[in-house]
C-alpha cells in the first residue's frame, strides 16, 4: 500500500489539525488551531497528515492520521517546553545535537491497524535527517496502550517514565531514537509526499 501524506505550511497545517483532532473522542482536550500556531511559530517544524479515500466512495481524500513536531531545545523560554526540556535534559543528550519533538498525532480508529501511523513516523524521520537532527523524542500517556505498542513496534525506546501522584494510568511516558541513515534503511512504508497547497 502507497500511503499518501501531506506536508502542511503552519497556518493550513494547524487547522486541518484542528479539523482532524475532533474525531478522536480519546482526547480529552483537543488543540486549537491558535494553539497549534503559537506553540510552532517562530521554531522550526513539521506537520504532516496521511490521507486515504473516503467511504464515501466519490473519489475524495480525507485525512486519516496526522503528526506535528518541532525542534525542542535546552534554550526553550515558555512553559510547557521548560518543563518538557527539564524532564529529559538527564535523558536526552541536547549538547550533542539537535533534538525534533513529536508532539501530537493519532490515527482515527475506522483507519488503525493499516500502517498511517508508521507512514507518517518514517517521513519525520526522514525529514528530522535532512534538517540536521541526531535525536527524536516523544511523550505519551501510560494510558494510551495502544500508542505505546505502536512506538513499541516503531523501536523506540523508554527513557523515562513520570509517575502521577494518585493515577497510575495518567503517568507520563517519555521515549526515544537516534536518527541517522541506519534507522532510514530500516524504513518499510511506501510514501507519496506533497506540499499541500
Amino acid at each position: 500500500m502507497r500511503h499518501i501524506i501531506r506536508e502542511y505550511k503552519l497556518e493550513p497545517g494547524a487547522l486541518e489539525v484542528q479539523y482532524i483532532e475532533e474525531c478522536f473522542l480519546e482526547f480529552r482536550k483537543k488543540k486549537t488551531a491558535d494553539e497549534i500556531i503559537e506553540r510552532l511559530k517562530d521554531r522550526e517544524h513539521l506537520i504532516l497528515l496521511s490521507m486515504a479515500p473516503s467511504p464515501d466512495e466519490d473519489g475524495r481524500l480525507i485525512p486519516v492520521a496526522f503528526k506535528v513536531g518541532h525542534e525542542l531545545t535546552a534554550a526553550e523560554t515558555r512553559l510547557p517546553l521548560c518543563d518538557l526540556f527539564e524532564q529529559l535534559k538527564d535523558c536526552v543528550r541536547f549538547d550533542l545535537g539537535k533534538v525534533f519533538y513529536s508532539w501530537i498525532g493519532g490515527t482515527r480508529g475506522e483507519w488503525r491497524g493499516q500502517g498511517h501511523y508508521r507512514a507518517l513516523t518514517e517521513q519525520q524521520e526522514e525529514w528530522a535527517h535532512r534538517h540536521g537532527y541526531r535525536e527524536l523524542v516523544v511523550k505519551t500517556k501510560n494510558r494510551f496502550y495502544g500508542m505505546r505498542a505502536a512506538l513499541d513496534h516503531l523501536h523506540f525506546d523508554i527513557v523515562k517514565f513520570q509517575p502521577h501522584p494518585s493515577e497510575t494510568a495518567q503517568s507520563k511516558v517519555y521515549l526515544s531514537k537516534r536518527i541517522g541513515m541506519e534507522l532510514l534503511r530500516q524504513h518499510r512504508t511506501e510514501r507519496s509526499v506533497v506540499e499541500a497547497a
